[in-house]
């Protein structure tokens, strides 16, 4: 039975992607300690229950790395301090946790040798200089280089997943163990947290219909690259054992849209036409994050979920609990 553990699995992405490892015949151990903050969920929470050879260690990963020697066939590591814009400006050194967590599990990935090290990293890695309002630029992997120099990251989490990916450049070349990475662009989901902007946007313009004007934060024009988590674990899957070892793949879409034309597009959707505007007394982020998607399609992949559809989907779902809950 191939083994799967991964770190951080009761999170947004983790959880999504521990059912499609499960659903594939894996045996998988997700390894959690649920923070309050993080968008993580017990399993029993989880919009698809876990089936399967299926066991839930509620513990943080660094006692259980501490504790632990097994082997596994592939550790998906995605345990990070994380949340929404406004965590990562103002508890910019609880972000900064992360360097401590991932510097474990690669020391012990260094003793136990797993087959794969999946390391999920972020586009907040890439440099702020490539997604300013003038001169903004698609991303694309080779931006980030290790040998040719390297821009500043975004605050202190990109800062930290930039670091992850050296340490995962070091125990390619000097342990000689097959490890690649990822790096999510915005993705989102149903069962997403509302301290991300996708959920939350719905769920005020579902609250606030009808009024003539609705407000997202900063000037609205900043843009982002929408990917539905659905497409992120699916992208995983295809490529994890055709990557070479120690390379880095986007999982975007290519598609810049501003929160502006996101927010219009969700109040179509549930039927009326306000105006949108920024609140400049909230954070923006940059100005402009996008993912080139070239190196995706070399492998074939494609998003199968277009943002209007993810769109439908959540407002499906928020209307579903609404009811519930009346």
């Amino acid at each position: 039975m191939t083994r799967a553990l991964v770190t951080g699995g009761a999170g947004f992405v983790g959880r999504h992607l521990c059912a499609r490892l499960l659903s594939e015949g894996l045996d998988v151990v997700c390894v959690d300690s649920v923070v309050h903050g993080t968008g993580g969920l017990l399993p029993e929470h989880w919009p698809v229950p876990p089936k399967g050879r299926f066991t839930f260690v509620s513990s943080d990963c660094r006692d259980y790395f501490a504790r632990t020697n097994e082997r596994f066939d592939y550790v998906y590591h995605l345990a990070a301090v994380v949340g929404g814009r406004i965590m990562m400006e103002t508890q910019a050194l609880s972000v900064a946790e992360d360097l401590a967590v991932d510097a474990l599990m690669w020391k012990w990935a260094a003793a136990t040798r797993p087959g794969c090290v999946v390391f999920f990293s972020s586009s907040a890695a890439y440099s702020i200089g490539h997604q300013r309002a003038i001169g903004h630029t698609l991303l694309r992997e080779e931006m980030i280089s290790f040998q040719e120099g390297l821009g500043v990251p975004d605050l202190s989490y990109g800062w930290a997943k930039l670091t992850g990916e050296f340490l995962m450049k070091l125990y390619v070349e000097r342990y000689g163990g097959r490890a690649v990475a990822y790096r999510p662009f915005s993705g989102y989901g149903e069962d997403q947290d509302l301290a991300y902007p996708f959920p939350a946007i719905c769920q005020r313009l579902m609250a606030e219909m009808g009024r003539d004007e609705v407000f997202v934060w900063g000037s609205g024009r900043q843009c982002r690259d929408f990917i539905h988590i659905s497409d992120c674990v699916d992208f995983v899957w295809r490529t994890v054992d055709r990557l070479p070892t120690g390379a880095s793949l986007n999982l975007s879409t290519g598609i810049a849209t501003s929160f502006i034309t996101l927010a219009e597009e969700v109040a179509r959707q549930i039927g009326w036409d306000p105006k949108v505007s920024g609140l400049s007394d909230k954070p923006e982020g940059v100005f402009y994050r996008c993912g080139d998607t070239r190196m995706q399609a070399d492998y074939g992949l494609a998003p199968s979920i277009e943002l209007s559809d993810g769109i439908g989907r959540m407002l499906e779902q928020l209307r579903f609990k609404a009811g519930r809950a009346a």
